[in-house]
């Protein structure tokens, strides 16, 4: 099996966002956002320095009221960054949705499901890694996705029918490998109050590994809490557990993470510590980072960040940093 972790912090998902207003005139708005991140880092694979151009997206959403409560919308993204140094501008998310002021929002297309909005912390590289081997099963075409958010209680629903077929011959296990009724389902379910923000995750989903002739079974539970009940302070933590069947044949990975960050002014400082363990090998991979960001200006920060790896797989370098600008709008 390979090792999986999580995300120490949020994966920041290819939605609308507010952006800037570029029209708003007889009940139709269009929002223009983008992200731009470039940094000089190393890896767990190699020890050498070298730029890397992490972000470099831009999207527009398009809003059409119909009335007080109700909206239409189309949204699309174009992902620059699918892969660090890309050269190729390709779609990123591409969806239709219905907005409601106070009943949700639907929203049908190539999208990001719930599972794509875990995670804790504040790091900006070394915290980050995927659920499920690798594989970016939250994201993917045929997408539909329910939101609601009444301020204390939110909840989010995401499904992918998974009925393409991506190709023949593919070495890579992932949705859409074989014509059946495959699906991925997920969900979260969360609560604020008094300062905490709890939120519970749950997905369930199987692949082909067409390269192996094989099917696997993922069944993930997490558990996250949040305290901003001091000023300036974040704490947070989570737990996670995920299964995995590979020709009936089960193993589980668990993770338990810890994260604080603290604003002084312009300044934000983060540290946190993650540790996963496969019950099945014995594995076990701990993360810890630290890390500082400055604001340049609104939405633009330059950081720095270090972290050490103590794992069990072989590393060449377990010993990272980063130096990095990134910028919104």
């Amino acid at each position: 099996m390979k090792k999986t972790l999580v995300a120490l912090s949020v994966l920041a998902a290819a939605s609308a966002q507010a952006g800037i207003e570029v029209y708003n005139q007889d009940s139709v708005s269009v929002n223009l956002h983008g992200d731009i991140e470039v940094t000089y880092q190393n890896s767990k694979s190699s020890k050498s320095m070298t730029q890397q151009i992490e972000d470099a997206d831009f999207g527009f959403d398009v809003r059409y009221a119909i009335n007080d409560q109700v909206s239409f919308g189309g949204y699309w993204e174009f992902d620059g960054s699918q892969s660090n140094n890309s050269e190729a501008t390709k779609n990123g998310d591409t969806y239709v949705a219905l907005y409601t002021k106070d009943f949700g929002d639907i929203k049908v297309g190539r999208l990001c499901t719930a599972i794509d909005d875990a995670g804790i912390g504040n790091d900006y590289q070394f915290g980050l890694n995927s659920f499920f081997d690798g594989l970016d099963l939250a994201c993917a075409d045929e997408g539909l996705r329910y939101d609601y958010d009444n301020g204390t209680v939110y909840a989010t629903v995401g499904y992918i029918q998974n009925k393409l077929v991506k190709g023949g011959n593919t070495a890579t296990p992932g949705l859409g490998s074989k014509a059946d009724d495959e699906a991925y389902i997920d969900g979260k379910l969360g609560v604020r109050a008094a300062g905490f923000d709890f939120t519970l995750f749950a997905a369930d989903t199987e692949v082909v590994d067409q390269k192996n002739q094989v099917e696997k079974e993922y069944t993930l539970l997490g558990l996250e809490a949040r305290f901003s009940g001091v000023e300036n302070l974040n704490l947070s933590a989570a737990y996670y557990t995920l299964e995995e069947k590979t020709s009936g044949v089960s193993s589980d990975v668990d993770t338990m993470a810890l994260a604080a960050d603290y604003t002084v002014g312009a300044w934000v400082f983060g540290t946190g510590y993650s540790v996963s363990e496969e019950d099945k090998s014995n594995w076990e991979e701990d993360v810890v980072f630290v890390n500082a960001g400055y604001a340049l200006a609104p939405s633009t920060t330059a950081y720095v960040e270090l972290a050490k790896v103590d794992s069990d797989d072989v590393l060449f370098n377990e010993d990272l940093a980063v130096v990095g600008v990134k910028a919104s709008f």
